[in-house]
C-alpha cells in the first residue's frame, strides 16, 4: 500500500506540474516576469529524489511500518495535500512551481496566506517529512529534508526579493 501512496503523490505532483506550466503561461502572457530559475532544477531534482528514496529505502533496507508512526504521519501527508491544494485554490492562475510575479499586482491575503506568508513551503516541509516516515524511511526524511532547506533558503530569498520589488511598483 505504501508504494501505491507514492505512486498517488507522484501522479498527483505530474498534474500539478501540468497545471503550473499552464498557469506560468498565463502570467507570461501577463506581464509576468519569472525570477531565480538557477534554484529550480535543484528542487525539481530533490522532490524527484524523495519519491523514489521513500520507496529505494523502505525496500532495500526492509523497513517496517509502525502504526504508532505511520498513522500520524499519513495524517500529515494528507492535510499537507489540503494545505497546498488551499493555497493553489486561493492565488488561482498566480499559483504555479516558478516564481513568476506579476508587476502591479497586490499580494494575495486570503485563504492560508492571511495567516503565513509561505503557506506552500510548510505544506512541503511536512509532507518531506512525514512521506517517508509513514513506513520509517528516517534516511529520506532526513535527507530530503537538509536538500529542502538549502533549495528552500534559496528560493524564499528570491521569492521575498521579487515580490518586494513588484510590490514598490503597486
Amino acid at each position: 500500500m505504501y508504494y501505491l501512496l507514492i505512486l498517488a503523490v507522484g501522479v498527483e505532483r505530474l498534474i500539478e506540474l501540468v497545471i503550473s506550466k499552464r498557469h506560468a503561461k498565463w502570467a507570461l502572457a501577463n506581464g509576468g516576469r519569472e525570477h531565480g530559475r538557477s534554484h529550480y532544477p535543484y528542487m525539481v531534482a530533490i522532490h524527484t529524489a524523495l519519491l523514489i528514496g521513500c520507496a529505494v529505502e523502505v525496500w532495500a533496507l526492509d523497513r517496517p511500518f509502525l502504526p504508532w508512526l505511520g498513522w500520524p504521519m499519513l495524517a500529515v501527508v494528507v492535510l499537507s495535500q489540503g494545505l497546498r491544494y488551499w493555497c493553489i485554490v486561493t492565488l488561482g492562475k498566480r499559483w504555479n512551481t516558478l516564481v513568476i510575479v506579476l508587476p502591479g499586482v497586490p499580494l494575495v491575503d486570503r485563504g492560508p496566506y492571511r495567516f503565513l506568508k509561505h503557506p506552500n513551503y510548510v505544506a512541503v516541509v511536512a509532507e518531506g517529512i512525514a512521506l517517508p516516515l509513514v513506513h520509517s524511511a528516517w534516511i529520506t526524511a532526513l535527507l530530503f529534508t537538509l536538500a529542502n532547506a538549502a533549495v528552500l533558503a534559496v528560493r524564499i530569498s528570491v521569492e521575498n526579493t521579487a515580490l518586494r520589488a513588484a510590490q514598490a511598483n503597486v
